[in-house]
């Protein structure tokens, strides 16, 4: 399984050859938009955790490039399926088997509207089992007790959270959402794109080892293999 950050909560996940891109936003970020070519991307799939311009912007151009299968909440799934693109509608506590691996789709607690006003439905995050590897991706929450759920049905190798604060839990959270989901290899995200979301790397990175935890902050277009 490989893993590419491509700023805010964009990531490429690879598969079993299958490509996967979660909350695509790199026109409007600042931080990517010349680092990453939206229209070089591979997508099978597409994950959307919520509506909100900064994890969706680019996800109809995407999905209608690609022939991507836009996979989120019913309503995200019916918003993208009106405009002619192919969906896999889900719900919280739901799972489905995909040809990459089992994916699940949990509570997350934030808000979801698309920038027409839309109805986004409910946040959630995805739990994905593939490749003997497991990753939990947080999408934009507080931290909840729901995430105590997690570790009951699947052992994480990382697990993927929010740290930027203001909008999201911040790093004192997700160290405690380490915790719940009983995961010490975390790969942080949705930071520094905005000022209300800046961090300071150094402190986050050693509040995380003082608690015998390895945060990861990569640079945009770097990836890990699990």
């Amino acid at each position: 399984m490989k893993i590419t950050f491509y700023g805010q909560n964009c990531l490429g996940i690879k598969i079993k050859e299958k490509h996967i891109l979660v909350d695509p936003f790199i026109t409007g970020n600042d931080l990517a938009k010349d680092k990453v070519d939206v229209d070089s991307l591979k997508a099978d799939y597409i994950l959307l955790t919520h509506a909100h311009q900064d994890h969706t912007l680019d996800a109809e151009r995407i999905a209608k490039r690609t022939g991507a299968v836009i996979v989120s909440n019913f309503e995200i799934a019916s918003y993208y399926e009106e405009k002619g693109i192919e969906v896999h509608p889900m719900n919280h506590g739901g799972s489905w088997n995909f040809d990459f691996g089992k994916v699940k789709y949990v509570i997350a607690h934030h808000t979801s509207s698309f920038p027409d006003g839309s109805y986004g439905g409910q946040p959630g995050g995805f739990v994905i089992e593939g490749e003997h590897k497991n990753i939990y991706i947080a999408g934009d929450t507080a931290l909840t007790l729901d995430m105590k759920l997690i570790p009951l049905s699947t052992k994480l190798d990382l697990a993927i959270l929010p740290i930027g604060d203001n909008f999201t839990m911040g790093i004192d959270d997700a160290v405690i959402a380490s915790n719940f989901v009983e995961c010490d290899k975390v790969l942080g995200v949705h930071y520094d794109t905005f000022g209300f979301i800046e961090i300071d790397h150094e402190e986050a990175k050693r509040k995380f080892y003082d608690a015998n935890k390895d945060l990861m902050l990569l640079a945009i277009g770097e990836s890990i293999e699990l």
